[in-house]
């Protein structure tokens, strides 16, 4: 009997707390803004030893990637997403935790030619073809000759974001 009270207030204040809870609002970190001509458009500028080129907007069925290469001196020095795939909030959940790993994978590879992220699939293949695209402008070759491929991925290639439930996965009857 003396646990009941105790019990009961538990319950109270569980149930308080879940119906207070409100879940944080995932948003973009990058602006993907698609009435931005300045980031529509491959670019390039040279200043000295530096040169700014911006990729080609690839479009997949998540939304557009772009980003923007700072080479100095012959290496890679940095790289900026001026958009990411962001067409619902899974795909910019997926794209924000992908791309800080890509652009770690390009500038340690000084090349575009970067491993995927598992289940960035998508994001990942249109990160590379856009760094490709710059990379391309602005007449930089990776030491080692490697290259990315400049053409969008499509989910019927590789299963939506890399989830791996298209055709032939394992809940496919």
């Amino acid at each position: 009997m003396r646990r009941a009270p105790i019990v009961l207030v538990a319950t109270v204040i569980g149930t308080t707390g879940v119906l207070m809870f409100k879940p944080r609002e995932v948003a973009p970190s990058v602006a993907s803004s698609s009435s931005s001509t300045a980031s529509q458009g491959a670019t390039v500028s040279k200043s000295g030893s530096t040169t700014t080129a911006t990729g080609a907007a690839v479009s997949t069925q998540f939304g557009n990637t772009q980003v923007r290469v700072t080479i100095k001196s012959g290496k890679i020095t940095d790289i900026k997403p001026l958009q990411i795939p962001s067409n619902e909030p899974q795909s910019v959940q997926i794209s924000n935790g992908a791309v800080p790993t890509l652009r770690e994978s390009a500038l340690s590879k000084q090349s575009a030619a970067i491993d995927s992220v598992s289940g960035a699939t998508i994001t990942s293949k249109s990160y590379a073809a856009s760094l490709q695209s710059a990379l391309d402008k602005a007449g930089f070759t990776a030491a080692d000759g490697s290259t990315a491929p400049t053409t969008a991925p499509t989910e019927s290639e590789d299963h939506g974001h890399g989830g791996g439930f298209g055709h032939g996965g394992p809940f496919e009857g």
